[in-house]
Order: structure tokens, then C-alpha cells, then sequence
């Protein structure tokens, strides 16, 4: 398994993902940075909402966050052919049955709704398109490339919050 492989693997088995940050840094180039969260078991109850009803059901709530542990992973698309970013909640309706993929929170396409989407309204395409999806808590992003991403790790957080940077291999 190479070292890339492993951090792929590290982004998929996360508890949660938030979107930390998304830009083109050259024409038809996407980098994504991704945050992973958990539930923060040590704030139980720390809701700061003032009215009394929401206050008693979120009484035994914990926020979910980036933790001491959780990891920061940078995703490079040297070019794109399209990416879509949806918020989460409008993004997680609609039948979905007939998609074809593997992974959990990064996933990897065969079959999907995007491809199908591009096949029909776009054309001249040099080879396969392959369509990768990151399920975030704040939004759904969905890219369709020719190559898979660069992916690295840019650090994880320590005990006291502050972010330790990782020497990417």
C-alpha cells in the first residue's frame, strides 16, 4: 500500500469531514482542503442556545469538531472536466439507488448520476471520466477528472487545538 494510499484510506474512515476550503490555484486546476471532526464527548451539554426548549433537548448533545487527533487532508485535481458543491442538506435528497461506488466519505464512481449527466451534455472527451465525491458535514462536493487526486496530509491538531504540521511525502 503506498503512502497515498494510506491517507486515502485515513479520509475515508473518518468519523466526519468539514470543507475547509476549496479554489482553482491555476485554470481548469481544484485543490480541496477537508478537516476531520468528531464528536467532542468532553463539551455533553455545552449547547449555547438561550431559549428553554432547545436547551432541554439538546441537554445531552456534543458538538460535532476538529478534536485533538483529527487530521487535515489537501485533495489536488491538476485538472478538472467539472465539480459540483452542493450544501449538504439540499444535496442529500433524491434517489440515489441506482449509483455505482465505493468508498464511505471519499468515494470513487462507476456509475452515477454526475457521469451519466456529463455523457450527455458534453463531448470530445479524451478518455474515461472518473467521478469522485467528498461527503462533508457543510457540503457535498463531486469532481469529474480524467486522473485521480493528489492527496496529502497537511497536519493534524494536538491536545491544546492548535494545528501540528506533517511533512508530506
Amino acid at each position: 500500500m503506498t503512502q497515498e494510499d494510506k491517507i486515502i484510506s485515513m479520509l475515508d474512515r473518518a468519523e466526519y469531514l468539514y470543507l475547509r476550503h476549496i479554489c482553482e490555484p491555476s485554470e481548469n486546476s481544484l485543490l480541496l482542503v477537508v478537516e476531520e471532526a468528531t464528536i467532542n464527548r468532553s463539551k455533553l451539554g455545552e449547547a449555547s442556545v438561550s431559549a428553554c426548549l432547545f436547551s432541554e433537548i439538546l441537554k445531552d448533545a456534543s458538538p460535532i469538531e476538529a478534536t485533538a487527533g483529527c487530521r487535515t487532508f489537501e485533495l489536488r485535481w491538476d485538472r478538472y472536466v467539472a465539480y459540483l458543491v452542493t450544501e449538504e442538506l439540499v444535496g442529500s435528497g433524491g434517489d440515489h439507488s441506482d449509483e455505482v461506488y465505493t468508498g464511505n466519505l471519499f468515494r470513487v464512481y462507476s456509475t452515477s448520476h454526475l457521469l451519466n449527466h456529463l455523457a450527455r451534455n458534453t463531448g470530445g472527451h479524451i478518455e474515461p471520466l472518473m467521478h469522485y465525491k467528498l461527503i462533508c458535514l457543510n457540503h457535498l462536493i463531486d469532481v469529474a477528472s480524467y486522473r485521480p487526486p493528489q492527496i496529502r496530509l497537511l497536519d493534524t491538531r494536538s491536545e491544546d487545538g492548535r494545528e501540528t504540521k506533517v511533512k508530506a511525502n
